[in-house]
């Protein structure tokens, strides 16, 4: 259902995400943690198609989140 490859986000000198993969199939629980700065709302923000990645991609139920993001959208709910 999601599928992240090799995504990355920089902003000027700042590395945010690097190198980022991973799957999560429909039905699975995810949580995302880790300290301040971590690249935790990055991610997310990406994954809504809030954000462009600089690198890599990512897709939710098939659909790139950056070209098909009201595809995106429809499948998905964020807080």
């Amino acid at each position: 259902m999601i599928q992240v490859e090799h995504l990355t986000k920089q902003y000027a000198n700042r590395v945010a995400i690097q190198d980022l993969s991973f799957e999560v199939a429909k039905g699975e629980v995810l949580g995302f943690l880790g300290p301040n700065g971590a690249g935790k709302t990055t991610t997310m923000r990406i994954l809504t198609g809030f954000m462009p990645a600089t690198s890599g991609t990512a897709r939710v139920a098939g659909f790139d989140v950056w070209e098909s993001p009201q595809e995106v959208k429809k499948r998905i709910g964020y807080l």
